[in-house]
Order: structure tokens, then C-alpha cells, then sequence
């Protein structure tokens, strides 16, 4: 799910993306949860980034979380309002150059950042997030390393399909710190014929070991996991996690 200012995610990939793709928001859903414990019980403020169409919203705010859900994609957002008709708080979000309110929590799934421009992008993007977070605050989201290229080198295509959707993706890694991916939609309209709607995707890689010295630079303390909690994230993919130290008490 995007941040930056590029035409992904228009309304029907949106659309096929709700329908189809919701387990890595499932899958990810407990492993933040708990991560977030701490700032749930002292009614702590989550922004989430990237939020699709809200499907970990839905989980943020089922675990009693406030949450201010953003996504750079409107169709996406447009779908999320359906998806959580309870979040009040549902606003476009560009990063790096978009101001980012301050916050107890920063979450995000769908390797979102990964979606800005270049590593200086996303290097920005980071910062601004590091220095949303109030003392005590949480930071966990998913990033692409350069494995995540490495491992589907070789890798052509893949297609999925529903009763009334299909995507076909072909891949390309152009640079190592490149990851392309060209994507074919078919959505059955209402009177039986199919739309066809076509998005590139290009994603930065980064190599995901030097993030938690940038966050340190940012008073955050951060490190690379494998995953969130339990769940089996893909190959090259990975969860970045931290927190702002708490201010020390007076003595």
C-alpha cells in the first residue's frame, strides 16, 4: 500500500486487493497487537501507515486502540471507510513530504515504505516517523530488504483467482535494489463482462541491517526482526521494531 505521490492502487487493484490478499494483514494482525500492549493500556494515539483497506485497522480498533489510519492510494482509503465505518480518523498520508502528527505508535503491513521514491525517501520518511513518537512509543512496521529481490531472481510470474476476480503479476529486478512488478486485473462487472486494468509497481529495496543506526540517530532504538510475533513472514521480508526510550522519572 503506498505512501508516495505515483498512481498505485487505483480503484480496481484496490478492489482485488481487499478481496484477495487480506491474510498478511490476518497473519500480522496478533504480533503488533502485542506489541502494542503497552501503549493500549495507557489509552496511547496509533498511526498506522499504509493502511490499505483497512484491514489491520479493523484489528486495531476491535483491540480498543485509537487510531489515525492513512494511505497515500484514495481508492484505498475509499475502501477502507467500508471496511471501518467506526475509524473517524481516515486521511491521505504522502511521505516524506507530508507533516506527521505525534504519536504513541507507528504501525504499518504491505511494506508500504518501499513504495517512496528512492532510499533517501525512505531514509526521510523514517526519520519523520522516529520523531513522531512521543517517549514510550512503539514503532513496527514491514520492510523489503535486498532479499527480498535475491530471492525471486528467477521468479517469472504468478496469477490468483476469485469468483469474479483475477490478477496476473510478472516480476523483473532491473537493480538489486530494484523490484518490479507488472500487474494485469480482471474484475467481472455486473453484466458478465470483464474489466482488464494494468499498474506497474516499482519498489526500493534497502538493506534493512543499517535502519535501527538511522532510528538511534532519531532517540528511537530499533531492530530487525524476522517477524512481528508468530507468523512466517516472506522470504525478504522483515519487521522493523522500536520504541522511544520513556522520559526518566524526577528524582
Amino acid at each position: 500500500m503506498p505512501l508516495a505521490a505515483h498512481p498505485y492502487y487505483r480503484a480496481q487493484l484496490a478492489s482485488v486487493h481487499h478481496r484477495g490478499f487480506g491474510f498478511h494483514a490476518e497473519a500480522c494482525a496478533p504480533g503488533v497487537l502485542d506489541l502494542l500492549r503497552p501503549v493500549g493500556e495507557r489509552h496511547g494515539l496509533v498511526l498506522e501507515i499504509g493502511c490499505g483497506t483497512g484491514l489491520l485497522t479493523r484489528e486495531l480498533v476491535a483491540a480498543g486502540h485509537r487510531v489515525i489510519a492513512t494511505d497515500a492510494s484514495p481508492a484505498m482509503l475509499d475502501l477502507a471507510r467500508q471496511t471501518c465505518p467506526g475509524v473517524t480518523d481516515l486521511r491521505r498520508l504522502t511521505l516524506p513530504d507530508d507533516g506527521v502528527p505525534d504519536v504513541d505508535a507507528v504501525v504499518g503491513v504491505g511494506h508500504a515504505l518501499n513504495y517512496l521514491d528512492d532510499e533517501s525517501a525512505i531514509e526521510s520518511a523514517l526519520r519523520s516517523l522516529a520523531r513522531a513518537l512521543r517517549p514510550s512509543g512503539i514503532l513496527a512496521l514491514d520492510i523489503c530488504d535486498l532479499r527480498w529481490g535475491t530471492a525471486r531472481a528467477d521468479a517469472e510470474w504468478t496469477g490468483r483467482a476469485g469468483d469474479d476476480w483475477a490478477v496476473v503479476t510478472r516480476f523483473s529486478t532491473p537493480a538489486a535494489t530494484r523490484f518490479v512488478r507488472h500487474i494485469t486485473t480482471f474484475v467481472r462487472a455486473v453484466d458478465g463482462t470483464w474489466r482488464r486494468d494494468e499498474e506497474r509497481h516499482d519498489n526500493v529495496l534497502v538493506d534493512t541491517e543499517l535502519l535501527p543506526v538511522l532510528l538511534a540517530e532519531e532517540g528511537v532504538r530499533a531492530e530487525v526482526r524476522p517477524s512481528f510475533g508468530r507468523e512466517d513472514l516472506p522470504e525478504g521480508l522483515v519487521a522493523l521494531v522500536g520504541a522511544r526510550p520513556a522520559v526518566p522519572a524526577a528524582a
